[in-house]
């Protein structure tokens, strides 16, 4: 198979993963935090160690502001329900994943949170003066930004975005579900009050692992209360960071796979899987522009996006294409709305949706040029 599903979850795996995964499940599957024999100290120090590869990737000088949380979407709802209250305003993009788009929404009815949203162009690019504008517009709470749509890959303005909430007195959340392990991220240099990210996709990590970044001085109040390993006397929830949003026992098979994919990274560099990626994306761009009926949506500019490809190929359903593609050529790509109805919208392909390639760090020439040959033929017959 020629996998160009990135965007989703990463494949393969760095080996490391695996073999950290089995190292915990055979050599120290104690329960972390919870006991003081050998096996649960070797499983906190797992842990540990994870939270710290994490926090300086990401430049987070106290590794306790990290939380681990299942992956992206449990990271965004723990930020946006434990900051938002009754009244806030919240504003946010035209391209946001349903993972933010479907918390705001209860938000607003349950709580009587405002949203409004900022204009993004066809290209998925944000417009940075609409953006003051509603912001300004009212007090508001809260600000949210994807770093790079998952549907068109467009990388926004982060730095300017968080500028502009800051100076209205908001804060500011991230979502790095498609940058994460894929782009630079520094919180503090960006700005960056609160950042989702998962662990399975750009950071290489198995699923059911990611993290939410708290910014000191930034309250949440959790989403569940229970055991922590710590004050156990106490009716009270532990308010201290990581403890106060990590309540029960944590993934600590995942996190092991995910400390090791970490790892991986520190060790070949962020930069490296850039420039790899914009290599791979740039031949797929380039070949997808000599295809007749193919359309691609998003910059052509391989550097002002992620490795997330959407067309469209006139004649043919978004779904039939990926289905021939699967199951005529053995190539892996994801059609339809993924989860983000706003961003199609947006660029002008909703209901239908796009088709979307997404290269990630270890495909090769080679599987761009067979999944290009695929496309040439497809484009060469018509449409079921």
């Amino acid at each position: 198979m020629i996998y160009l599903d990135n965007a989703a979850t990463s494949f393969p795996k760095p080996p490391e993963v695996a073999h950290a995964i089995a190292r915990l499940l055979t050599e120290s599957a104690g329960n972390p935090g919870r006991s003081g024999h050998g096996l649960a100290l070797a499983a906190e120090r797992v842990v540990e160690d994870a939270r710290r590869r994490l926090a300086a990737l990401f430049g987070v000088a106290d590794p306790a502001r990290i939380a681990f949380t299942l992956n992206a979407t449990d990271a965004l709802n723990l930020a946006l329900w434990g900051l938002l209250a009754p009244g806030d305003r919240v504003v946010t993009t035209s391209v946001e994943h349903n993972a933010v788009v479907r918390p705001l929404h209860a938000l607003a009815a349950t709580r009587g949170v405002v949203v409004e949203r900022a204009a993004c162009a066809p290209d998925g690019s944000l417009d940075l003066d609409d953006l003051t504008r509603v912001v300004a517009r009212a007090k508001t709470r809260l600000v949210v930004v994807n770093h790079a749509s998952n549907v068109v890959g467009t990388v926004l303005p982060v730095r300017e975005a968080a500028a502009i909430a800051h100076a209205h007195g908001a804060a500011f959340l991230l979502d790095a579900a498609q940058t994460a392990g894929v782009l630079p991220i520094d919180v503090r240099a960006l700005g960056v009050d609160l950042l989702a990210f998962p662990g399975h996709k750009g950071l290489l990590g198995p699923t059911g692992t990611g993290g939410l970044y708290v910014a000191p001085g930034v309250r949440l109040t959790p989403l569940r209360q229970g055991g922590t390993g710590t004050r156990s006397e106490d009716e009270r929830h532990p308010e201290e960071m990581p403890q106060v949003l990590e309540a029960g026992t944590p993934n600590t098979v995942g996190i092991a796979g995910l400390g090791a994919a970490v790892a991986y990274l520190e060790a070949r560099g962020v930069a490296d899987v850039r420039a790899h990626e914009l290599a791979r994306t740039g031949r797929l761009l380039a070949g997808l522009g000599e295809i007749p009926g193919v359309r691609v949506h998003g910059p052509l500019d391989p550097t002002r996006r992620v490795s997330a490809v959407s067309i469209t190929l006139a004649g043919w359903e978004p779904n039939d294409v990926a289905a021939v593609l699967d199951g005529s050529f053995g190539i892996a790509v994801r059609a339809g709305l993924h989860c983000a109805p706003l961003a199609h919208r947006t660029i002008g392909t909703f209901p239908r949706g796009t088709v979307r390639l997404s290269p990630g760090p270890f495909t090769t020439e080679a599987e761009i040029d067979g999944a290009l040959a695929a496309l040439r033929s497809i484009a060469g017959v018509s449409g079921p």
